[in-house]
């Protein structure tokens, strides 16, 4: 099976979207809508202290009617966060996703966040490996074997 690495190299946009841990919930609302995302990094600086994803708002703002504006995101943010590196495999992180109910995963190397590989990333490179196979599987059935 692939890597970590396959899956950002297919990736677009390598752009990490963080937020400080003292921005308001309201600040990290927003920057996930502009942006399209459903998930922030916390960074202090270079640290990663947490992250931050609609479900922490929806369960930890919405639902007890705390203010967005008034909660700081260190509020409610997960962590620690869980990171996986380049060369783990994407059966390594479907399973950490699956057994730990995550969406997103921080990509780390040599102690830095590098990027960030949602569940859809995974997925798309895993559908992409499979229509590969039917496509190739096509070819050697039909005769094609040149």
């Amino acid at each position: 099976m692939k890597s970590v690495g396959s899956v950002l190299r297919a990736k677009a946009d390598w752009t990490v979207h963080r937020i400080a841990p003292q921005a308001s919930v309201f600040e990290a609302v927003k920057l996930m809508a502009d942006e399209a995302i459903g998930a922030l990094l916390v960074m202090d600086g270079e640290d990663l202290v947490g992250i931050v994803t609609e479900r922490d708002y929806a369960r930890k703002v919405v639902l007890v009617g705390r203010s967005s504006r008034d909660t700081p995101v260190r509020s409610i943010m997960s962590s620690p966060v869980l990171c996986v590196r380049r060369d783990q495999s994407n059966e390594e992180c479907m399973q950490l996703m699956t057994e730990r109910r995550l969406r997103h995963l921080p990509v780390v190397e040599d102690g830095r966040v590098i990027a960030l590989v949602s569940i859809g990333d995974l997925v798309k490179d895993i559908i992409s490996e499979q229509e590969f196979i039917i496509e190739q599987l096509e070819h050697y059935i039909a005769g094609d074997r040149g």
